[in-house]
């Protein structure tokens, strides 16, 4: 029998005698996952999965995503239907499985199942809603539906303005799974109408894309990694020590035997406290303004009492008491308190002689932060924690999976290769594309991240070795309230500038300088963090470990890269066609490249056609591949053995130039183009100020300045005259 009709129910298409073939089975022990000392796993019969208990979940999994439950599916009889199907997923190997020809041949993850599971309850519940009871009366047009209705994309008035053809494709992969395993339920199936190509058509335009993640704007990632850096490098070790303060004093207070409040002596030991405030000069501790309000409110206190902000039961610890009885002790405390209260004041118990460090905008310094209550003291420790992590994040490439893994044991000692030259590294686990557990990795990364991850290590939260430095975390929640706190009042006085609105999270980051790397080379965060360190701390790590996650992420860098040249030989090649050439030594070899792309493209089409993009890209690619940004130049380095920089290094054979050592007007693979001219008529105006202040004496370096000068001069007058149109190319004479 294939499947039910409308006249059956879902018991008659029961293919095994002894009902599910998975019945009683022990879903861990079967699909070969570990479990931690003591932990239990879950049995197929229940209708909640709970695999907390195995070992090797990655940290950063949410609760959610640890269990599979089958209660939130309407119709009872297709909850079996369901646990099936992730006991197939999960044990692929076993005997009625691996029969079925199209079962998928390889285990999921738990995360991957509970993922399917959400799917798979979207379409059961979809087709109750429709008042649909057997899989059977399911029909090729009802799977259509369901996934044209998951395409929508709608308006807050419920009004479509789009399609999303991956929850299209998303939601038709769920109905073909059905089909694919139709053989293995036991309580209800498809008919044979509903057939797998039916149920996963190709979805036109899905294959691969360009990464579409955007970057984090400028506006936001300057002054957000601006914050982020003075937090971890300047106030993180005044927070951790304030923090083991308030950590330290709590275990005290846990350790000591505070006395009974009602002894006949309590309020002369609370009085002498109060005396100890006014002869030290201290306020007295002030409570939170939410208490504070709450005292007026339940009326215990007139709102104009200058005892209301006064936190008794602070004095009252102080003097070794459990709690205070301010009722019976106010009227023998009040004429103290009140003399305190007018000379010395309330405040905040925390942090009154803060240390003082330099505002953030570098105007002028100030204590590090104003007397802060108990929960803006505890709020610190977010606020430093999710600096770290955008530290990391930003500035190493990692993923929320990879940061999850980190413990407070990452930092192995810095390693000075040679006299001055040191290298940081990072040790914790990938879990992309890693078996389940991860794979033991390494970063090596900047001082910067070091510096960030080594401060969080300090935190008490995470004070012992081997436990989850950052745990598991929500990124958008975690950075609203930094921003919140770096644009407010607190941030605003250490001098933060704030941080536009504007969404940020992981997956940005890692774009952001992925594209930083590859694009911009002097921009925005050129100006926060040596990119060039970045960037060596990411060749290091992927010639460390080639297969590891800097290598992935090299990779990326490298794709930017390369989307970058052709967009760069494009460019130029546009510019050609509009009669606006190239300069200097290398600018005729370039120039007849683009000829011939250009009689070529031309002369493959009909003469009413116009060559595409795309052709261009496919005969320019090859030249793009060269091409390496120079400071004031684009380097072709096509033949290293013409590379004036090698010559001059002594080393022919590199395969990669040496910028550093470039020489532009002289190098015969060095082009100079319309977007390097403000740079060098920055070079002219420099050099005739500077030769301006040398005096007469100095004739050796005016005369090494003035040869400068004339060839920076000669590079300007080459990249006007070439970006001229009809003038032709100029002749170079370095």
């Amino acid at each position: 029998m294939t499947g039910t009709t409308s006249g059956q129910s879902a018991a008659g298409v029961v293919a095994w005698p002894q009902g599910s073939p998975f019945a009683g089975m022990d879903i861990c022990a079967a699909a070969g996952l570990a479990l931690r000392p003591g932990a239990t796993g879950p049995i197929f019969d229940q209708d909640v999965w709970d695999f907390s208990g195995v070992a090797g979940l990655p940290a950063y999994l949410q609760p959610s995503f640890r269990r599979l439950g089958f209660i939130s599916i309407t119709y009872p009889a297709w909850r079996l239907v369901a646990k099936e199907h992730m006991a197939a997923l999960l044990v692929p190997g076993h005997e009625r499985v691996r029969l079925l020809p199209g079962a998928r041949r390889h285990p999921l993850a738990v995360t991957s199942c509970a993922q399917h599971l959400d799917h798979l309850t979207c379409w059961l519940n979809w087709l109750t809603a429709r008042g649909i009871t057997g899989l059977g009366e399911v029909t090729n047009a009802l799977c259509q539906e369901f996934a044209a209705e998951r395409a929508r994309r709608t308006d807050a008035d419920g009004t479509m303005i789009g399609d999303r053809p991956h929850a299209r494709y998303r939601a038709l992969q769920t109905v073909s799974e059905l089909a694919r395993y139709r053989d293995l339920y036991t309580a209800d199936r498809y008919s044979s109408e509903v057939t797998v190509a039916a149920g996963a058509p190709k979805v036109r335009g899905l294959g691969p894309v360009e990464n579409r993640t955007p970057v984090v704007p400028d506006s936001v990632f300057g002054p957000m990694l601006a914050a982020a850096l003075y937090v971890t490098g300047v106030l993180g070790p005044h927070i951790t020590d304030l923090l083991a303060e308030r950590a330290s004093l709590q275990v005290r207070r846990q350790e000591s035997t505070l006395k009974d409040p009602r002894r006949p002596e309590a309020v002369d030991d609370v009085l002498s406290v109060i005396a100890g405030h006014v002869a030290a000069g201290r306020p007295l501790d002030r409570l939170p303004e939410d208490r504070i309000r709450a005292r007026a409110r339940e009326g215990r206190m007139r709102p104009d009492d200058p005892l209301l902000p006064v936190s008794v039961d602070a004095l009252a610890r102080q003097a070794g008491y459990r709690q205070s009885h301010m009722t019976a002790w106010l009227p023998r405390l009040r004429p103290a308190l009140e003399d305190a209260v007018r000379q010395v004041g309330t405040a905040p118990p925390w942090a009154h002689d803060a240390p003082v460090v330099d505002r953030a905008d570098g105007n002028g310094t100030l204590p590090w932060t104003m007397p802060l209550t108990g929960k803006h003291a505890r709020d610190l420790h977010d606020y430093l924690r999710t600096a770290a992590i955008l530290v990391t994040a930003a500035l190493s490439g990692m993923r929320k999976s990879e940061l999850c893994e980190l413990t407070t044991g990452c930092c192995p000692p810095p390693r000075e290769l040679i006299p001055g030259l040191v290298r940081y590294r990072i040790t914790g686990k990938v879990i992309k594309r890693a078996p389940l557990g991860g794979t033991p990795d390494e970063w090596v990364v900047t001082k910067e991240v070091y510096d960030a991850i080594a401060a969080a290590t300090k935190l008490p939260r995470t004070a012992t070795a081997g436990t989850s430095l950052f745990g598991r975390f929500t990124f958008s929640l975690l950075f609203r309230t930094f921003r919140n706190w770096v644009n407010g009042p607190a941030g605003q006085r250490l001098g933060f500038e704030p941080i536009p609105p504007g969404q940020v999270n992981l997956r940005m980051l890692r774009r952001t300088l992925a594209v930083e790397l590859a694009y911009r080379p002097g921009g925005l965060l050129a100006a926060k963090i040596h990119l060039k360190h970045v960037s060596v701390a990411t060749t290091e790590g992927y010639a460390a470990r080639p297969g590891g996650s800097q290598a992935r992420f090299l990779a990326e860098v490298n794709k930017e890269e390369h989307n970058r040249n052709l967009a760069i030989i494009q460019a130029a090649y546009s510019n050609f066609q509009d009669g606006i050439m190239p300069s200097g030594p290398g600018a005729r070899d370039l120039t007849a490249l683009f000829a011939d792309t250009a009689e070529t493209t031309s002369a493959r089409q009909p003469p009413t056609v116009i060559p595409g993009d795309q052709q261009v890209r496919t005969m320019l690619g090859k030249r793009a591949k060269t091409l390496h940004l120079g400071p004031a130049n684009y380097c072709w380095f096509t033949d290293p053995a013409k590379a004036l920089c090698l010559r001059q290094a002594g080393t022919p054979d590199a395969d990669q130039p040496l910028l550093a050592m470039c020489d532009s007007a002289r190098c015969p693979q060095a082009t100079h183009h319309p977007s390097h001219r403000e740079i060098w008529a920055d070079t002219v105006t420099q050099h005739q100020e500077f030769i301006a202040t040398l005096p007469r004496s100095q004739k050796t370096e005016r005369a090494r300045l003035e040869a400068e000068l004339a060839r920076a001069r000669r590079v300007l007058a080459g990249i006007d005259a070439a970006a001229s149109p009809g003038k032709g190319q100029p002749t170079w004479d370095a």
